[in-house]
C-alpha cells in the first residue's frame, strides 16, 4: 500500500496536491492531527480497509499545538516498520506572502500567535525545518500553475502523467439529442449509412457485417486516419493542462451503426496507446 503524508508551507498548494492525488486514485484525508496518524495508518495497513491501496493524508500547522508532535509521530511510524513517504509543498517566502494578500486568507499562525503574515511564514518555516529535511519529495510551487502542479504530482506517483487522465469514448445519436457534457464531439453523419441496407438495419456497429460495410469506403478510412491523428495530438495537451477526465463523443443519426463502429475503433486505438479508457454506447438500444 502507498501511504503519503502531505505537508508543507501554508499557501504552497497542499489542498491542490491532495485533489491531484485524489484524481489518480488516492483516498485522501485533510487536516489530520499528527497524533492520529499512527492509529489511522494501522487501520489502513492492517485493519478493515484492505481495499485501500493508495492513501494520502494532509497534516500541517493548522493543527496548532498538536502539530508539534509531528517528528515523534514520524519516528513512531518508522519504528513500527510502516512504509510511508513524505511529500513537502514549498514556495518562497515572498510568493507565500503575496498569495495570502491576494486571496485575503489568514495564515493559520496569525490567529494563533497574533503576528503578521510575514512573521507567520518565517515562524512556520522554522517549525517545519526538520520535516523538510525528512521529506522524500519536495515540490516548489513558486512558479507552478495549478495544472503544472497536478502534472508534477501525476508524474511522481504514476510515473506517467498520461495515466492521470481517464478517457471515455461514447457513441450517440443526434436524433436523441446532443452530448453537452462531451469535451470533443465528432459528427460522422457524413459517412455511408448501413441503415439503408435491409440486412444491416437491425444490426449495430458491434456486429462485424456493419463494421466491414462502414470501413470499406475510402472516405471512412480517411476520416478515421484524421480522427486518430487529431486525438493523438490533442490528448497529451489535455494531460499537460492537468485534466483528469476527457469525454469524446462520436455521433451519427441514430447512434447504432456508424458512430458505434468508429467509437469502438477509437477505443481500441487509445487502449493500444496505453491510456486509461472506457467505451459506452448511449443510444445503441433505442429504436
Amino acid at each position: 500500500m502507498e501511504f503519503i503524508i502531505v505537508t508543507g508551507m501554508s499557501g504552497a498548494g497542499k489542498s491542490q496536491a491532495a485533489k491531484a492525488l485524489e484524481d489518480i486514485g488516492f483516498y485522501c484525508v485533510d487536516n489530520i492531527p499528527p497524533s492520529m496518524l499512527p492509529a489511522f495508518a494501522e487501520f489502513c495497513w492492517r485493519g478493515q480497509s484492505r481495499k485501500l491501496s493508495k492513501v494520502a493524508v494532509v497534516t500541517d500547522v493548522r493543527g496548532g499545538e498538536l502539530f508539534q508532535d509531528i517528528n515523534s509521530v514520524l519516528d513512531e511510524l518508522a519504528g513500527n516498520q510502516m512504509d510511508f513517504k513524505i511529500l513537502f509543498l514549498d514556495a518562497t517566502d515572498d510568493v507565500l506572502v503575496r498569495r495570502y494578500r491576494e486571496t485575503r486568507h489568514k495564515h493559520p499562525l496569525c490567529d494563533l500567535k497574533h503576528i503578521s503574515i510575514i512573521n507567520a511564514v518565517k515562524q512556520e518555516r522554522e517549525l517545519l525545518r526538520t520535516v523538510y529535511a525528512r521529506a522524500d519529495y519536495i515540490i516548489d510551487t513558486s512558479q507552478l500553475s495549478s495544472a503544472q502542479l497536478k502534472q508534477r504530482i501525476s508524474s511522481l506517483f504514476l510515473g506517467d502523467a498520461t495515466q492521470a487522465l481517464t478517457i471515455q469514448c461514447m457513441s450517440f445519436g443526434f436524433k436523441y439529442g446532443g452530448l453537452p457534457e462531451a469535451n470533443l464531439i465528432f459528427d460522422v453523419r457524413c459517412l455511408p449509412n448501413p441503415f439503408y441496407l435491409d440486412e444491416l438495419r437491425p444490426l449495430t456497429g458491434l456486429d462485424a457485417p456493419v463494421r466491414e460495410y462502414v470501413m470499406k469506403f475510402p472516405q471512412t478510412e480517411g476520416y478515421v486516419e484524421r480522427l486518430f491523428s487529431l486525438i493523438d495530438y490533442s490528448v497529451p495537451l489535455y494531460c499537460s493542462e492537468g485534466k483528469s477526465q476527457l469525454l469524446i463523443g462520436i455521433g451519427c443519426t441514430g447512434g447504432k451503426h456508424r458512430s458505434v463502429t468508429l467509437t469502438e475503433l477509437l477505443y481500441q486505438h487509445l487502449q493500444e496507446k496505453g491510456y486509461r479508457v472506457s467505451v459506452s454506447h448511449r443510444d445503441i438500444g433505442k429504436v
